[in-house]
């Protein structure tokens, strides 16, 4: 059974960076698509970048092209979220989202595109 388990959330001020790691455990990932979303109470949860696992592409929120980097390790079973210039408005619980079937993403962005979710992993920024 593959599951996402995410880490490395935390406090930081406005300005800083973090990096989200999260391992798919279970098995040699083979899925076509691997994601970040995130969540704050009362709000959808919302996508925040994908990745192809094949390497043709990845694709971001517009409000974290240029500040956020995903990224994997194929060795690793891994997929990381770089998270630079952080904001008080990326305060939420990031969760990590893995696509196990070998077709295609329709949207990479979208909740329906994915099915393993990890438990989330909590980014507070102080502004």
């Amino acid at each position: 059974q593959v599951q996402p388990v995410e880490s490395g959330g935390g406090s930081v001020q406005s300005g800083e960076s973090l990096t989200l790691s999260c391992v798919i455990q279970g098995s040699t990932f083979s899925g076509s698509c691997l994601a970040w979303f995130r969540q704050v109470p009362g709000r959808e949860r919302e996508g925040v970048a994908a990745i192809l696992t094949n390497g043709d592409g990845r694709f971001y929120h517009s409000s974290a092209k240029g500040r956020f980097t995903i990224f994997q390790d194929n060795a690793k079973n891994t997929v990381y979220l770089q998270m630079n210039g952080l904001k008080f408005e990326d305060t939420a619980m990031y969760y990590c989202a893995a696509r196990t079937s070998r077709s295609p993403c329709q949207a990479l962005l979208t909740r329906s595109d994915y099915d393993r979710w990890g438990q989330g992993t909590q980014v507070t920024v102080s502004s």
